[in-house]
């Protein structure tokens, strides 16, 4: 009977996701695409007969597989059987940790924080809501993964001194440090998740691009399981308003909270089990979007040319541009996730380009706005973080327009625009732990 490692892999989804990383390790060694694939077969299937007798069944017409290399096949019945028992088993653990997150966004009711307090409340489960929800997702992906005990003491020393930092400093209530923190803490928490995601190999771009594929599908499942939950909880409302029971608290304070606290996990197992269903999307959306958002943006830039206007300092017209830009280097970035690595050159490519090209001019002009108000204004919380977040952004969308330039005159292959955006990852998260971690005693917790 196969190992656990071979029931692991039986899956058609974690197989899919192991091929990929192999195949991706063996192109940026230099090999073609049929050799990767071949190769990275080979190695998976070599000393587990539960993953030959996938092979076989599956890449039967892509390659037959030598018997004199490999193990005795199987028999087609019990093998069956493994998958069923693996896919029973992979969903009962993920309803465990889906459970986990649900039970953990009650769990500070123990302790005075109800969801229903005002003030202190609203801070502690802004402060919190990462590390109630994300450690039960991070702990699937290492139960799916199994990588090594160093990689899971990191990730649970990572989450416990940001957990020991963010409720020990003395925030203001509602002030910028506290706004800034909550919002860069989820950022980083799950950029700290792909860790696991990846079983600790984080250094792979294949398999960090592997995560931003996933998150796409995982946010489209989400999407779609709130939607779903949202028609449920308001038709549960309304059954037992009919007949004169009032609901609505137990809606609200259970069914809402553990709902989406669950769906976390959810959302994650159906992307990494049916991400085939929503695997497509991520093109379509790239190509629907993509000359949209370049078109806009060339015609934004002329009107201003020729207007003559700068864009309105204001803190909310800023904090609009700075989504903006940050949009659209994640609709980038989402596309080359979605691109062959070894396709040629075409019409998609020279859209990135002018995509890329169009958001640096405008970051550029973001930029002289932030710069000008600081030096008018001095410095605050909001108006640092967004500087520093937008030379950031100039520094990427610089060198990924380069990138594509290059590409389009085939001085530099697909690989290392993969790579360039794979390593903002370090510096997004770096930059969200010196947002949550020093700005607060920088200025005074304000």
């Amino acid at each position: 009977m196969p190992d656990s490692d071979g029931l692991e892999a039986i899956n058609s989804r974690q197989l899919e996701l192991r091929l990929g990383d192999e195949i991706g390790a063996l192109r940026e060694a230099g090999l073609a695409e049929d050799e990767a694939f071949l190769i990275a077969v080979r190695r998976l299937a070599a000393n587990d007969p539960a993953v030959q007798a996938f092979v076989r069944e599956h890449f039967a017409g892509l390659w037959d597989m030598p018997s004199d290399d490999l193990a005795e096949p199987v028999p087609e019945a019990p093998g069956a059987a493994v998958a069923l028992v693996e896919g029973r088993r992979g969903f009962v653990v993920m309803a465990v940790f889906a459970c986990v997150a649900a039970i953990a966004i009650r769990l500070p009711e123990a302790f005075g924080f109800g969801l229903t307090d005002p003030s202190d409340t609203g801070s502690f489960y802004g402060r919190n809501i990462g590390f109630l929800v994300l450690p039960a997702l991070a702990g699937w992906f290492l139960w799916l993964r199994r990588p090594s005990v160093q990689v899971v003491i990191a990730l649970a020393v990572v989450f416990g001194a940001l957990a020991t930092v963010v409720n020990a400093y003395p925030f203001d209530e509602g002030g910028s440090t506290d706004i800034l923190a909550m919002m860069h803490l989820l950022a980083l928490l799950w950029l700290v998740v792909g860790v696991a995601y990846t079983g600790g190999e984080w250094r792979s771009s294949q398999r960090r691009m592997g995560y931003v594929r996933f998150t796409g599908e995982w946010f489209v499942w989400y999407v779609l399981i709130a939607f779903g939950g949202g028609v449920f909880v308001t038709a549960t409302v309304w059954a037992f308003w009919a007949i004169g029971v009032d609901v609505t608290d137990f809606a609200s304070l259970w069914l809402l909270p553990c709902g989406a606290a669950g769906a976390v996990v959810v959302a994650a197992w159906l992307a990494e089990e049916r991400g085939g269903v929503v695997s497509g999307v991520a093109p379509v959306l790239s190509r629907l979007f993509t000359p949209l958002f370049a078109a806009m943006l060339l015609v934004f830039l002329v009107v201003t040319q020729f207007r003559g206007r700068i864009i309105h300092g204001d803190r909310e017209v800023l904090f609009f541009f700075n989504v903006l830009v940050a949009l659209v280097l994640a609709l980038i970035l989402y596309s080359a996730s979605a691109r062959r690595p070894d396709a040629p050159p075409g019409g998609f490519d020279i859209l990135q380009t002018v995509l890329a090209g169009a958001a640096l001019i405008t970051d550029v002009l973001v930029l002289a706005v932030i710069i000008g108000r600081i030096a008018e204004y001095g410095w605050t919380p909001n108006r640092a973080a967004v500087l520093g977040m937008n030379l950031i952004l100039l520094v990427n969308l610089a060198g990924t327009t380069w990138l594509y330039a290059r590409l389009l005159r085939r001085r530099r292959p697909f690989a290392d625009i993969v790579r360039w955006q794979t390593v903002h990852f370090g510096v997004y998260a770096a930059w969200a732990a010196l947002v949550v971690v020093a700005f607060p005693p920088i200025f005074d917790f304000a």
